[in-house]
């Protein structure tokens, strides 16, 4: 069963990140300014490595790290973890929401409570 899940979920990703190859309506050089390591809280981190096309994804949690494969979408990158399309965007502090960044500038979301900066 577990099996069949882990294949749906890779098949799942598959059918949706495979839209996200031509960079639809965005400008992939926006994505490429985020390669490297963007900090969070008691840390946690997201490294962002590769090219638009194939990004390498690290994000660390209190767990450890994790690893994904991401594209360009626009000016987001798109993942699935855990079975669920994600995407990361250029946000400020305050839009991570997240208390410790608040007074950042230069950050990255992926979800409200998820967020990384460099600043």
């Amino acid at each position: 069963m577990a099996t069949i899940r882990l294949t749906s979920s890779l098949a799942l990703g598959a059918l949706l990140l495979g839209g996200c190859a031509s960079n639809s309506g965005g400008d992939a050089s926006v994505t490429e300014q985020w390669l490297g390591r963007w900090n969070g809280p008691e840390g946690t981190y997201l490294e962002i490595t590769g090219t638009p096309a194939d990004y390498r994804l690290t994000i660390a949690n209190l767990d450890g790290p994790r690893r994904f494969v991401g594209r360009a979408q626009g000016e987001r990158i798109v993942f699935v973890r855990d079975g669920v399309v994600e995407s990361i965007s250029a946000t400020d502090g305050e839009a991570t929401g997240m208390k410790w960044l608040l007074d950042k500038h230069n950050c990255l979301t992926v979800r409200s409570g998820e967020g990384y900066c460099r600043d």
